[in-house]
C-alpha cells in the first residue's frame, strides 16, 4: 500500500506538471491549488495537496540557462558533427529524458538540458572519426547543482552517437561511487547492479531497453577478480560503462585488464572510441603522502588509460574554477600537465534558477542575514586544530541550538505537506572518525532528552509545556527562527512528537557501519529525519537529501576543500527559507571571497570567448591570478623558501578588507585623503549625486602615491606592494583612473568639509585582533558602488551586457559589479570611512571599535594587453592568507579507504 500510495502522489505530480507547463503564463499558487483539487481524483490522489502543488510548481518555473564555453578559436572541429549524421537514434537520451519526466521535471527544464549535453557532445570527438585522436575538456558547474545529472545526460548521448567504453570516475571516497553507481543504473543502464537483485529499474522498465553492459556494481568497484574474468570489449556489441573511485590500485588493475586483454599488437585500442569522465576532476590533486590518492600517480594511471585508446575523449567536471588541473604546475609533470588539460573546451554550466547557492547563502544580504549563523563559541570545546585522542567533554551551544531548529525545522516541513520527504542535518567537525563518534554520542543523548520531553507535553497547554526546558528551548528557537514563517508555535507543537517517528543519526565516514540510504526510506515511503556526523565524507560529492541544517566548523582556505564541504548547495523546493547554515566568520568570510571570484571567473570566460581566446589563455589567466596563490604555493612552500610567481589583476577588486584601528594612524589616513582631496586628486571632481564624489582622470601616478602612503594593516602589506606594482606596470596602457570617495547620504558623521560619511559594519566577535578589524565576508564596498560615477549611457551598457550574457548563459540578467567594471574600462581607487556597530544577534564581540576607521579598495579593468607583474611572495605572508591546516590534508588516513 505504501509503494502504491507514493506511486499515486508522483503520477499526479507529474500530471500536475504537464497541465501547468501547458499554460501561457504559471498560475499562482491558489490557482494552481485549485487545478490540483480538480484534477486529484482522476488519479485518485487523497494526500495533502499543498506540497505537490509546491513542488510542481517549483518544477515549472525552474530554468536552466545555454552555459558559456570556450573553445580553441583556431580548431577544425566540427561541433555540429552531431545534428549531421543521420544514423543516430536518440536511444538512451530519448529514455533518459522520458526518466526526468517521470521524475517530476518539467518538459522546459529537460529540454534545456538536453540542450546542454547535447552541446558538449558536439565538442566532444564525432565516435565515427577514422585515424587516432583525443579531446581533452573541463565542465565547470555549481556544488549541489545538478553536475551527475548532465554528464548522465551527455553519456546517454555519447552511446547513442557511438562510444562504446566509457568510465566515470566518482571521486575518492566509497560511498561517492556507490552513489553515483546508483544513480548511473536508474538512468542508463536500467538495470539494479546488486548481484542480488538484478531486477530492472528506472530507463529499463521499458521491455525494448537495450540495456549498457557494465563490470563494476553497488557493492563493489572494478577489481582484479573482475579483471580476471577474461571477456574482451570486442566481444560485446553494446555500450560498457564502468563506475570508478579514483584510486591507484583500481586504476591500475583497469589498464592491466585492458592492456593485456584488450590492446592489440601495436599496444592501442584500436576501434573502441573511449569517453572517460572525471567526477569532482580537480581531487585528483589533493596533496598527501597517501599512496592511493597520491596525485601524480592517480594521474598517471588516468593517462596510461586514456593513451591505450587510439580514440579517446577525457572530459573533467568540478564545481570549483580554481581547479588545480590550470594552477598547481608543481603536482604534476610537464606530460602529466599537457595532457589532461582540458585544452580542446571549456564549459561553463549556468545554475538553475531555483538554486539555492553562494548568491543566496552568502552575497545576498538579506538572505544571507537569515540562512547563515556565525559559530562563536566552539574553539574552547571542539577547537580547529586537534587530535584524534583528544577527548570531547560536552559540545557547544550553538550546535545544541541548531539541532533544536533542526527539530523545529523538520515539524513545520511536516505541516507543509513535506511528510514523505527527507529532512537532514549535516554535523561536520572534525575528520577523526573517534571525534565523531563522540559527538554522535553527546547529540544522541541530547535527542533521547528532547524526545522524551516532546512526548510528555506536545499535547499539554503551554502553561505546563513550558516549564520543561528542552520545551523552553524548543520554543526559542521557534521564536528566534521561524516565527514569521505562517504557522503558530501550537500548530509547531502539536507536530513536534511526529518528527522522532524516522529521526535516525548516522556517523558517515570510511569506517563506519552505518549505512545513510535515503533510497531504502523511498522504497518504503517514509521521509527520512537523518542527522549525519562526518568529515571528510560529508565533504565532496555525496549528495545529503533535504539537508536544511547545516554546522560546520572546519578550518581552510583551500578554495577546492572549502568549497565542496558546502554540501548545503541545492535545491529546496518549499524549505528554502528553513534553511540555516552555521560556520565560523572565517569560513564565511571567505565562502562570500570564493563566490565573488568564481563569479568574476565565469564573466571572463564570457569575455575571452567573445574576444576569440582559447582555453589556454584562460588557464593562464586563472595561473596568474592572485587567488590562485593559494593553492599553487601548498606544495612549493613546505620547503621554507619564497615563492617567486607572475601575477595579474586584471578584471579584480582587491580591497584592504583588514583595517587599522589604531586611532593615531586613521588620524594621519584621513588628513591624507584630505590633502588629497583638496587638491581633487589632480582630477576633475563632481558629485555622483548618489553615493559622494568621484574624481575623474586621475593620473595613475597620483593614485600609485595615494595607495603607498596610506597605512594598512600588516596583513595587507604584501597585497599593497601588489597593487602599487600592478598600477605601475598597466600605467602605459591606462594613464588615467577615475577615484571615488564614498559617502552615504544617510551615512554617520562627515558633516565637516573634506570628511566622509561613515558606513557601517558589523563587528564580529574577537575583533579587533592585532590592532587590525577583519571586515565580514572579506568584502568593503557595497554591491553596485563601481556604477558610482558612470554616465547614463555607461550603466545602460552594462545592463544591456548583463543582460547579453543571462540570454546565453541564465542568470538573473541584473548587472554586477564586473559589468560596470567594464564599462569604466580603467582602474579604480574606492575610499571609504567605515564605523563598527554591534552585532545583530546581540553577542559580545569584545572590546568595541569606537572611532573610524578608513580603508580603500582597487578595482582593475579587463586587461586585454596580457599585463603581469613578477612577485615575491614571503612563507610569512602565505601562511597568513592560506592557512591550510594539515586538518583538511588527508593525513591522518582515518577517512580513506
Amino acid at each position: 500500500m505504501i509503494g502504491d500510495s507514493s506511486a499515486q502522489e508522483k503520477n499526479f505530480r507529474n500530471g500536475l506538471v504537464a497541465a501547468l507547463s501547458n499554460r501561457e503564463e504559471i498560475p499562482s499558487f491558489e490557482d494552481a491549488q485549485v487545478l490540483a483539487a480538480q484534477m486529484a481524483p482522476l488519479f485518485n490522489f487523497k494526500g495533502d495537496l499543498q506540497d505537490v502543488v509546491n513542488e510542481a510548481l517549483t518544477s515549472v518555473v525552474t530554468k536552466m540557462g545555454a552555459g558559456v564555453s570556450l573553445i580553441d578559436p583556431n580548431t577544425t572541429h566540427d561541433d555540429q558533427w552531431a545534428r549531421k549524421r543521420e544514423d543516430i537514434k536518440w536511444t538512451y537520451s530519448n529514455a533518459y529524458e522520458g526518466f526526468l519526466q517521470e521524475d517530476g521535471w518539467a518538459d522546459p527544464m529537460v529540454q534545456s538540458l538536453s540542450d546542454v549535453t547535447g552541446k558538449i557532445l558536439g565538442l566532444l570527438q564525432n565516435p565515427k572519426e577514422e585515424g587516432s585522436w583525443d579531446r581533452r575538456g573541463l565542465v565547470i558547474g555549481h556544488v549541489q547543482s545538478g553536475k551527475t545529472a548532465n554528464y548522465t545526460g551527455l553519456i546517454a548521448k555519447a552511446a547513442d552517437a557511438g562510444y562504446r567504453f566509457i568510465i566515470v570516475i566518482a571521486g575518492i571516497h566509497n560511498n561517492l561511487r556507490k552513489q553515483t553507481q546508483e544513480r548511473i543504473d536508474e538512468a542508463f543502464i536500467g538495470r539494479n547492479s546488486d548481484p542480488d537483485d538484478r531486477k530492472n529499474i528506472g530507463v529499463g522498465l521499458n521491455k525494448e531497453y537495450p540495456h549498457p553492459a557494465t563490470l563494476t556494481t553497488v557493492n563493489g568497484d572494478f577489481n582484479k577478480q573482475t579483471a580476471s574474468q577474461g571477456w574482451k570489449l570486442a566481444d560485446v556489441n553494446k555500450p560498457v560503462i564502468l563506475i570508478i573511485k579514483k584510486n591507484v590500485s583500481t586504476l591500475t588493475s583497469l589498464y592491466k585488464w585492458l592492456r593485456e586483454l584488450n590492446a592489440t599488437g601495436d599496444g592501442l585500442i584500436l576501434d573502441v572510441p573511449m569517453l572517460m569522465i572525471d567526477d569532482e576532476a580537480d581531487n585528483a590533486s589533493v596533496n598527501t603522502n597517501k599512496e592511493d590518492v597520491n596525485p601524480t600517480k592517480t594521474n598517471a594511471e588516468i593517462r596510461n588509460i586514456l593513451n591505450l585508446f587510439a580514440k579517446s575523449c577525457y572530459v573533467g567536471y568540478t564545481a570549483t574554477p580554481f581547479a588545480n588541473i590550470f594552477i598547481d604546475p608543481d603536482a604534476y609533470d610537464e606530460k602529466v600537465r599537457e595532457e589532461l588539460f582540458p585544452k580542446d573546451f571549456i564549459y561553463c554550466l549556468d545554475a538553475p534558477s531555483t538554486y539555492f547557492g553562494a548568491e543566496k547563502v552568502f552575497l545576498n544580504e538579506e538572505t544571507s542575514d537569515t540562512v547563515v549563523k556565525t559559530i562563536t563559541d566552539c574553539e574552547d570545546l571542539l577547537p580547529f586544530s586537534h587530535k584524534r585522542e583528544d577527548k570531547v567533554s560536552e559540545l557547544p551551544p550553538s550546535l545544541y541550538r541548531a539541532l533544536n531548529q533542526f527539530i523545529v525545522a523538520r515539524a513545520i516541513r511536516n505541516l507543509r505537506g513535506q511528510r514523505k520527504k527527507h529532512c537532514s542535518m549535516m554535523i561536520n567537525v572534525s575528520r577523526f572518525v573517534p571525534i565523531q563518534k563522540a559527538v554522535r554520542d553527546f547529540i544522541s543523548l541530547r535527542e533521547r532528552k528532547i524526545r522524551e520531553a516532546v512526548k510528555s507535553n506536545y499535547m499539554m497547554p503551554e502553561s505546563v509545556s513550558c516549564q520543561n526546558l528542552y520545551m523552553q528551548e524548543l520554543r526559542a528557537a521557534f521564536d528566534e527562527e521561524y516565527s514569521a514563517i505562517g504557522c503558530t508555535w501550537e500548530e509547531v507543537k502539536a507536530e513536534l512528537n511526529s518528527v522522532f517517528d524516522h529521526l535516525h543519526l548516522y556517523v558517515v565516514n570510511s569506517k563506519s557501519e552505518d549505512d545513510l540510504d535515503f533510497g531504502k526510506y523511498e522504497k518504503e515511503g517514509v521521509g527520512l529525519t537523518a542527522i549525519a556526523v562526518g568529515g571528510l565524507s560529508l565533504s565532496r560529492g555525496l549528495t545529503i537529501e533535504g539537508l536544511t541544517v547545516s554546522y560546520m566548523y572546519r578550518n581552510t582556505k583551500m578554495y577546492d576543500t572549502l568549497m565542496q564541504m558546502g554540501r548545503w548547495f541545492g535545491y529546496r523546493p518549499n524549505f528554502e527559507d528553513l534553511c540555516r547554515v552555521y560556520l565560523s566568520q572565517d569560513s564565511i568570510n571567505w565562502y562570500a571571497h570564493i563566490a565573488h571570484s568564481s563569479g568574476e571567473l565565469i564573466s571572463q570566460v564570457y569575455r575571452m570567448r567573445q574576444l576569440k581566446k582559447s582555453p589556454k589563455d584562460f588557464g593562464l589567466y586563472v595561473r596568474k591570478h592572485p587567488d590562485s596563490l593559494l593553492i599553487t604555493a601548498r606544495n612549493k612552500m613546505r620547503t621554507g623558501t619564497e615563492v617567486i610567481l607572475e601575477q595579474t589583476l586584471s578584471g579584480c577588486l582587491r580591497e584592504a578588507y583588514t583595517v587599522l584601528t589604531d586611532q593615531t594612524a586613521n588620524k594621519r589616513n584621513y588628513e591624507l585623503i584630505e590633502e588629497y582631496w583638496k587638491r581633487n586628486f589632480d582630477g576633475e571632481l563632481e558629485n555622483t549625486g548618489r553615493k559622494g564624489w568621484i574624481a575623474r582622470d586621475v593620473p595613475l601616478k597620483t593614485i600609485e602615491e595615494f595607495v603607498l602612503r596610506f597605512e594598512t594593516h600588516e596583513d595587507w602589506q604584501q597585497d599593497k606592494e601588489f597593487i602599487v606594482e600592478y598600477l605601475h606596470s598597466v600605467a602605459k596602457h591606462y594613464p588615467r583612473g577615475d577615484v571615488l570617495l564614498i559617502s552615504p547620504k544617510d551615512g554617520e558623521g562627515g558633516d565637516k568639509e573634506y570628511h566622509l560619511r561613515h558606513q557601517l559594519r558589523a563587528q564580529s566577535k574577537g575583533q579587533p585582533d592585532k590592532g587590525g578589524w577583519h571586515l565580514n565576508k572579506n568584502r568593503v564596498a557595497s554591491r553596485g558602488d563601481e556604477s558610482l560615477g558612470l554616465s547614463d549611457t555607461q550603466i545602460e551598457a552594462a545592463k544591456a551586457a548583463a543582460r547579453e550574457q543571462a540570454e546565453e548563459t541564465g542568470g538573473s540578467g541584473e548587472p554586477s559589479d564586473t559589468h560596470y567594471r567594464s564599462e569604466r574600462n580603467k582602474p579604480l581607487l574606492m575610499i571609504h570611512s567605515l564605523r563598527a556597530h554591534l552585532p545583530k544577534d546581540g553577542s559580545n564581540p569584545g572590546p568595541v571599535i569606537s572611532h573610524p576607521v578608513a580603508t580603500y579598495g582597487v578595482s582593475f579593468p579587463f586587461d586585454g594587453h596580457g599585463t603581469t607583474i613578477v612577485v615575491v611572495a614571503n612563507k610569512v605572508w602565505i601562511e597568513k592568507n592560506r592557512r591550510d591546516l594539515v586538518d583538511d590534508d588527508l593525513g591522518d588516513g582515518d577517512e580513506i579507504e
